[in-house]
């Protein structure tokens, strides 16, 4: 697999990295030894980079990743994890140091290691300046906890108010064929700054698949359950559009997954997806995106088929959305 630099300074990894949102279970039920065998597999295809967070499973996706480094102490991995997020009494964020440092410890600890490559803000705390956030985080770099600055799903206006205080190396966002207010701003501040835009979800939660998943089988805890796009009637108008984008990709010899991979890829040397899976088989299409290439006229039919804005519904529900920053 091709790489790509982490951020200005950075570390290289692969082009595609891994999101590990489904080892706690977040769209289905999965056990250790599946989720054992697709790290075994991100290694074997070149697939270094690794996203989990706190607040995937209450640290199972951490405990997941952690028993694998145990017993695979070389394992190349680079590692971000997220803080900022806490669910007693009721969910909410806390961004303070003393927040922040419990969280990362914890997650160290989960993980069995004593530093990540990247710490992410999971999300911002409103009432609390970016400024001073930015600091605490510079704190743990100093301490040798962190190795970089990380923010998800901000404004470009508040990254430019971190980046000031300290370089930040990467921010994550939802970015795919049917999400794109990255697009205006977000992807442009990193690529200036030098900073890495991490889209999660670029798959766009299993809709580029080879089949459509069936909102009727989702499980209660489905992350996808709530959202307006799985719901009627915007989920038959999606499927409707989406099956003219399948058409395209059989024509090309390509799997869905493969070209939204490859277009989220083509939009940015600083871009790195982390799409999110829970089986080997499912990686498998996943890295495809790394070896498609496009011409000018596929660019141009994605863009007739796909074109900005077609999605229909929210891509988060009123309650999912808290804590997003909407800067348009």
């Amino acid at each position: 697999m091709k790489t790509r630099q982490l951020g200005k300074g950075g570390p290289q990894v692969g082009a595609v990295g891994l999101g590990c949102m489904s080892f706690a279970g977040f769209y289905g039920e999965t056990d250790l030894a599946t989720s054992h065998d697709t790290l075994d597999a991100a290694r074997e295809y070149g697939v270094d980079f690794l996203d989990t967070a706190l607040i995937y499973g209450m640290g199972k996706s951490e405990e997941v990743i952690g028993s694998y480094l145990k017993a695979n102490p070389n394992h190349g991995f680079k590692i971000a994890t997220k803080g900022g997020i806490e669910t007693q009494p009721t969910r909410h964020f806390n961004n303070s140091e003393a927040s922040l440092r419990r969280a990362l410890e914890s997650s160290l600890k989960r993980l069995g290691v004593d530093y990540v490559d990247l710490y992410y803000i999971h999300r911002r705390e409103a009432e609390r300046p970016i400024e001073e956030v930015t600091e605490t985080l510079a704190k743990f770099i100093k301490e040798g906890k962190i190795g970089g600055i990380g923010y998800s799903e901000i404004a470009p206006s508040s990254l430019r108010r971190a980046h000031a205080v300290h370089p930040v190396m990467a921010v994550q966002s939802e970015y795919s064929l049917w999400t794109r207010q990255p697009e205006m701003g977000m992807i442009q501040t990193c690529a200036e700054l030098g900073v890495a835009f991490v889209p999660f979800s670029p798959v766009a939660r299993g809709m580029f698949a080879d089949a459509f998943p069936d909102p009727a089988d989702f499980a209660e805890t489905d992350f996808r359950k709530k959202q307006p796009r799985f719901m009627e009637e915007n989920f038959a108008a999606n499927c409707k559009i989406l099956e003219r984008f399948q058409d395209f990709c059989t024509s090309r010899g390509w799997s869905p997954a493969g070209t939204a991979i490859a277009w989220t890829l083509d939009q940015g040397s600083h871009i790195i997806p982390i799409p999110g899976t829970r089986t080997r088989a499912h990686l498998e299409q996943l890295v495809e995106g790394d070896a498609i290439e496009f011409t000018d006229e596929d660019r141009a039919e994605i863009k007739r088929i796909l074109p900005i804005g077609w999605a229909h519904g929210d891509r988060y529900s009123d309650a999912q959305i808290v804590g997003v920053e909407r800067y348009c």
